[in-house]
């Protein structure tokens, strides 16, 4: 089942987006700011953003940029506005197609759907090592093709760690892979922790790892097309 994150601070409208997508066999989840937007995205990571472009905490234009840093998931934005400069800016940003308001909820469920498709036929950038699989455009992660649900830092940490097969990073190198897009810095603790959590789920005995192996007083190294 396809997730759609639904940013928008209309109430109204955004219940009716997420009832009309629900309708049609889609799991939507809703946020009505950028915080709880990107607690979300986190959590669910969903095949396709509808983004509005004025949030109450943020720009939706800045998130767009933001998520383009790591991901190429489908994101279609909504505006208010009608200015062909807007639109323009949103697309430069990385939005992949842009709804001025009003519109009608069917021509959205036609874009949206026509997005998906998109993604799911066009040729994806995929790292493959051994009996892993990172899809780069989806952010999804495989074992053996089976889907392991991972979360955003998650994947930002399997897809540096993949991109350097068998090369043996520092801490402190990982740590700058996972920064954000303004060089806010991430707590040390995030390392350990999701590599703990990646073992968890992806290795058939977690306390010994095959697949990322610590490199004791130095880091990590990923090990999982051995």
């Amino acid at each position: 089942m396809n997730t759609i994150l639904i940013l928008e601070d209309d109430e109204n409208l955004s219940r009716g987006i997420a009832f009309t997508f629900e309708k049609d066999g889609y799991h939507a989840v809703s946020a009505s700011n950028i915080k709880e937007g990107k607690q979300l995205l986190e959590r669910h990571s969903p095949q396709l953003i509808i983004l509005d472009l004025g949030l109450p905490d943020g720009n939706g234009m800045d998130l767009c940029k933001e998520i383009r840093t790591y991901s190429k998931i489908p994101i279609i934005m909504l505006t208010a506005c009608d200015l062909e400069t807007d639109e323009v800016s949103g697309l430069l940003a990385g939005a992949d197609d842009y709804i001025t308001k009003p519109f009608s909820l069917s021509v959205l469920r036609a874009r949206v759907e026509a997005l998906l498709r998109r993604t799911e036929t066009e040729n994806r950038y995929i790292i493959c090592s051994g009996k892993y699989k990172l899809d780069t455009d989806l952010c999804k992660f495989f074992c053996e093709n089976e889907e392991i649900h991972i979360s955003v830092t998650e994947y930002k940490l399997l897809s540096f760690l993949m991109t350097n097969a068998g090369r043996v990073l520092s801490k402190e190198q990982i740590l700058s892979s996972l920064w954000d897009n303004e060089g806010n810095f991430v707590d040390e603790n995030t390392l350990p922790v999701n590599i703990s959590r990646l073992r968890a789920k992806m290795e058939s005995d977690p306390k010994s790892p095959q697949a990322i192996k610590t490199i004791h007083g130095i880091g990590y190294i990923w090990n999982g097309g051995v």
